[in-house]
């Protein structure tokens, strides 16, 4: 974990999140500024500054599952979601610990950016 990452931050419990789910390789909370009536964010435990820098995919798959998982208890598992991983400065990424939004609970538009 990085001393100083946000999210590392709140895994360690030093910043407090609302929690919906968490597993041993992951954590999911609610996102403090929702882009939609469910916004919630997954991040493995391990510091991952980027999906560039994923050196195991099965923790992508970890998350996703999870997201999958939420998205079904949310009850937005049948209508639909969109799961979004934003990488480095042009793909808008403002926390370097990998991370994924899972959005839903309204319709999505296309396309996003």
């Amino acid at each position: 974990m990085s001393d100083d990452c946000l999210f590392c931050r709140i895994i360690r419990g030093e910043i407090p999140a609302k929690l919906v789910a968490q597993t041993p390789e992951c954590l999911a909370f609610r996102d403090i500024d929702p882009q939609a009536p469910t916004h919630v964010v997954i991040v493995p435990r391990e510091h991952i500054p980027t999906l560039s820098d994923v050196k195991n995919p099965l923790i992508v798959g970890q998350m996703s599952r999870l997201a999958t998982d939420i998205a079904e208890g949310e009850g937005i598992g049948e209508s639909g979601y969109r799961v979004v991983i934003n990488t480095r400065d042009d793909g808008r990424q403002t926390v370097y610990h990998l991370h994924m939004h899972l959005l839903g609970g309204r319709r999505m538009k296309w396309p996003p950016g």
